[in-house]
């Protein structure tokens, strides 16, 4: 009897050490994640329908797409430029869409969109992309009720292999990218800040040395004024001795 009282103090600090900690590691995974999210856009076409040539039509649309927009990204050197590409060429997309679609037989329309959206949690491979809020182009074909294909657009994973898409990327690379994309914009957002800093200081001489001019200005004028009142109180004694002298009766 005399043990079970330690035990239970024991377990319900315990319990409430778990309580506490919790929480906090929770908020730490929550915030990684998004981090990650913040740092890609993914693509999506999603087929009319499960029918067998509703799904390779989605393919056929896939590669015309790639193929033809790819070049685009060549140059892109972050999420923003690549974000900037994607916003410039949407019609363009839209247009390579409908153009494949005729070709193919079919007048499904297109719809072709930039946005944010929630996706679940996606295994391709060695690959895994948590469940959460991600950027996405998504080309939706006719009706949108088929399976949709989906790579990582920036970073530029779709075009190293469209036939195996993510699968065929290592999960590593990916990670290294991403983490060389927030390194670099540490970077530049360290650059601006220094320029910021480095304006702000120009600025700041400047306005001192305008402040400095003013106060000369001031002085020298001070100091002409004076030399003035002076030019003027002599003058004025000249003329009254003469005056005097005028008005002396000999």
């Amino acid at each position: 009897m005399k043990y079970k009282k330690p035990i239970l103090i024991c377990s319900l600090i315990t319990v409430l050490i778990i309580y506490i900690i919790f929480p906090y590691i929770s908020l730490e995974k929550e915030e990684t994640t998004f981090q990650e999210n913040d740092n890609i856009i993914r693509f999506h076409v999603i087929a009319n329908s499960d029918s067998t040539p509703d799904q390779e039509l989605k393919l056929e649309v896939r590669d015309r797409i790639l193929e033809e927009i790819g070049g685009e990204f060549d140059n892109s050197k972050n999420i923003d430029e690549s974000r900037k590409i994607i916003e410039q060429n949407l019609n363009r997309i839209k247009n390579i869409a409908e153009d494949q679609i005729k070709k193919e037989g079919k007048d499904y329309k297109v719809e072709v969109s930039l946005g944010n959206d929630k996706f679940p949690t996606k295994t391709y491979g060695d690959l895994t992309l948590p469940a959460g809020e991600y950027e996405a182009l998504k080309v939706i074909i006719g009706e949108g009720k088929g399976k949709n294909w989906w790579c990582v657009m920036f970073p530029p994973l779709c075009f190293v292999d469209i036939t195996h898409s993510v699968s065929s990327v290592d999960e590593e690379d990916f990670k290294e990218e991403i983490s060389k994309q927030e390194n670099e914009e540490e970077t530049e957002k360290e650059v601006k800040e220094k320029e910021e800093e480095y304006l702000e200081e120009e600025i700041k001489e400047e306005n001192e040395e305008k402040t400095e001019n003013v106060i000369v200005e001031k002085e020298e004028e001070e100091e002409q004024e004076v030399v003035l009142k002076s030019k003027i109180a002599e003058l004025f004694e000249k003329t009254k001795t003469q005056m005097a002298k005028m008005f002396v009766i000999e």
